[in-house]
């Protein structure tokens, strides 16, 4: 069932559109495609109209930024980032960011089907009919694991340093943010990783935040602007700062089969991304003491 309706497009261009697709699919494919070569001609063409070696002549400094090998990502100056894996998804989720600045990413015929051909070379694992929006951002892509018909819409972080999954059916919401690391409070480079899980069918809600080590279970849903540091229940609806389960959703005993579960679930228990500091990390905080006296207001006082 969906509330969505088709749309078409002039017939040319919708051909000339998917055989770009096809194509950049098949090169991907085959294990003698240069990524960085291929993504810098791709995008030569987007921004600029032109072929890579015409902008080279002429505008040298443009035609640098299109090369992956010429720039850098945040996730490549953390320890927790496996270099190996990551220079090899680099080029690709440098093409993902940029065509988001160009009409070929705008433009949902071509943005999308883009997008979806290069998740599957990106993600850990991708199921069929991905479709996600503009200017969604990875952390290191090589941690993401995608059901089937999962949608991701626009403007979403997900920090898949630890590992996120989105099983079978799940929606992430404009200006959502899914974490899966954590820091210290005391010590920053003190970071624990643990795997996030949005289960099947479950909805995470606009400007909504999942943080590291929870599980959204089957059918589930997270509230707009909520604040997940734990676990909902399958059908839970959580909401609040810190979100809470407030209400079950009315469905039938056992019309689904719940797959994830929260209840059942084994915790992750954390693994440690820096070795300078091995150890779990303990409790680092207490409450105030009620008894102690709250610093006065001075008027004018900023």
């Amino acid at each position: 069932m969906t509330w969505l309706k088709p749309v078409d497009i002039d017939s040319a261009a919708q051909a000339s559109f998917g055989a770009f697709v096809q194509d950049l699919e098949a090169r991907l494919a085959d294990p003698a495609t240069d990524r960085n070569v291929l993504v810098r001609g791709v995008l030569a063409q987007a921004m600029y109209g032109r072929s890579y070696e015409a902008l080279q002549a002429d505008a040298p400094l443009a035609a640098l930024n299109l090369d992956a090998r010429n720039v850098t990502f945040e996730a490549e100056y953390y320890l927790t980032t496996d270099t190996e894996k990551f220079q090899r998804v680099k080029p690709l989720l440098w093409l993902w960011k940029m065509a988001d600045l160009t009409p070929l990413g705008q433009n949902p015929v071509t943005g999308i089907p883009l997008r979806r051909v290069l998740a599957g070379h990106i993600f850990k694992r991708v199921g069929r009919n991905f479709k996600c929006w503009q200017n969604v951002e990875f952390s290191v892509g090589y941690n993401m694991e995608v059901g089937d018909d999962v949608v991701v819409h626009r403007h979403v972080l997900l920090d898949d340093t630890g590992g996120i999954e989105l099983h079978d059916g799940a929606s992430i919401s404009d200006y959502v943010n899914i974490y899966s690391h954590t820091h210290s409070v005391l010590d920053g480079p003190d970071v624990t990783l643990r795997r996030t899980v949005i289960g099947r069918g479950a909805r995470i809600t606009y400007h909504s935040t999942v943080l590291a080590g929870s599980v959204v279970s089957d059918d589930a849903m997270l509230a707009t602007h909520a604040l997940l540091r734990g676990d909902i229940e399958p059908h839970g609806i959580a909401m609040g700062l810190p979100a809470r389960t407030t209400r079950l959703k009315l469905r039938d005993p056992g019309a689904l089969d719940v797959m994830v579960d929260s209840r059942t679930r084994p915790l992750d228990p954390g693994r440690k991304a820096n070795p300078q500091f091995p150890d779990p990390t303990p409790n680092q905080t207490r409450k105030p003491d009620s008894q102690e006296p709250q610093p006065k207001l001075i008027v004018g006082e900023r």
